[in-house]
């Protein structure tokens, strides 16, 4: 029987963030970290493209929680006691110095992830921490009894190497499957799991042969519900991608799912009105009279797509833009601003690995992280039903959730 005062069953960011704030605020107290893996922090690795994206630059914590398609009203709270400013402040005492980017997200100034994952192994051993590697968790039960004299334990974990009590128990081990099981059998309902953050797969003439091409700034929504997003879209080998789509697929995890990933988008690329847009081009059509309509791009978009929806509207290569009749001007506005996608099927985004699902936000206590059903059980990151869009979200709610941890222990 292995005993701590605390443990902290998952090594990833929001597990080892805990175990170091509760370890330098109670020197006294013994914490140590189980982590399944031979190594820990593989998340921290490879987000950003290996180079950790740490945060996002917004400060205001009601535009903030706009960013989380599950959590916004509970984390609203949390973020008001430690958000963007405190974590900047927290890795700059530690020496790690974070950059802002042109599109707000957070990166140390290395660009390496390893500089994040040093500072936490560097912390964990200056502040004592046990970091117990290759433990898998078998089993998890709640005991009331003074197990040791002096000693009241509330938990058993079963691992790998055997058995470990503890008077608190911090579980931020993600989106694992196994352990929402665990935590079921202790009573927590938990909300099932679904993708979220991922690209659409679309076969469509009006894409094909063109990836890499970017629209700045459109109007997403999906076709026969209320779910809308707008930013760039990028079109990809196998579809489509970038914020406008990625935000969708967050804020429509379930929605999408139960639609077994198979709908239809309706795109506005240039976010005007059917009716302004084809006034727009009435006006072309006089000021632009002698030129081909294929040759010259309008609304500012890439000469690629522009191609790809003139042919789709029906207008031949040579035609010029005084010759354009109504049919086929109407047919152009509404390619332009009322596109429909069949979508069929999603990928993974790069190394994002984001899952909607985990313990039912309703049975924790936002203002501690504590669990409403077991006194001493806390809760830090993706292992509650809280995600969020890309950009350094879902590690501001590690963050933000293991301090408060740490603050209530």
């Amino acid at each position: 029987m292995i005993v701590r005062d605390i443990i902290i069953i998952g090594g990833g960011a929001a597990g080892f963030f805990a175990a170091i704030n509760i370890a330098e605020r109670y020197p006294e107290l013994k914490v140590a970290i189980l982590e399944r893996g031979k190594v820990g922090l593989q998340k921290v690795k490879i987000s950003g493209g290996g180079r950790c994206n740490v945060t996002h630059a917004e400060f205001v914590p009601s535009e903030l929680v706009l960013n989380y398609p599950r959590g916004e009203k509970e984390l609203l709270g949390p973020f008001h006691q430690f958000m963007t400013g405190d974590t900047i402040e927290w890795f700059e005492k530690r020496g790690v110095e974070l950059k802002i980017e042109d599109d707000g997200r957070m990166f140390p100034i290395t660009d390496s992830s390893q500089t994040i994952i040093d500072c936490f192994l560097n912390e964990a051993q200056k502040h004592k921490v046990e970091i117990i590697y290759n433990e898998s968790v078998k089993n998890i039960s709640l005991i009331s009894v003074k197990e040791i004299e002096n000693f009241d334990c509330n938990f058993k974990v079963e691992g790998q190497s055997g058995n470990f009590i503890c008077k608190k128990l911090v579980v931020a081990t993600g989106s694992n499957p196994k352990i929402w099981k665990l935590l079921e059998e202790l009573g927590h309902r938990i909300a099932h799991p679904v993708p979220s953050l991922f690209t659409f797969n679309i076969k469509d003439e009006r894409i094909i042969d063109i990836p890499g091409v970017v629209a700045q700034n459109v109007d997403v929504k999906v076709v026969g519900t209320d779910l809308f997003s707008e930013g760039p879209l990028l079109i990809t080998h196998v579809g489509m991608s970038a914020p406008a789509i990625l935000k969708l697929s967050a804020f429509g995890a379930n929605e999408l799912a139960n639609r077994h990933y198979k709908f239809q988008i309706e795109i506005n690329f240039i976010k005007q009105s059917f009716e302004d847009c084809l006034e727009n081009l009435k006006a072309l059509k006089h000021h632009l009279a002698r030129k081909i309509v294929f040759k010259s791009a309008q609304f500012d978009l890439p000469k690629r797509l522009w191609h790809k929806l003139v042919l789709a509207s029906n207008i031949d290569l040579e035609i010029r833009w005084a010759d354009l009749n109504r049919q086929q001007m109407e047919n152009l506005s509404n390619q332009l601003t009322q596109a429909v996608f069949q979508v069929d099927g999603k990928s993974t985004f790069k190394e994002e690995f984001v899952t909607a699902g985990g313990v039912h936000l309703k049975e924790v206590n936002f203002k501690t992280f504590e669990s409403k059903l077991h006194k001493n059980l806390f809760f830090a990151g993706e292992v509650i039903n809280v995600d969020a869009v890309t950009g350094g979200f879902n590690f501001q709610n590690a963050w933000t959730g293991a301090y408060l941890v740490s603050k209530a222990i």
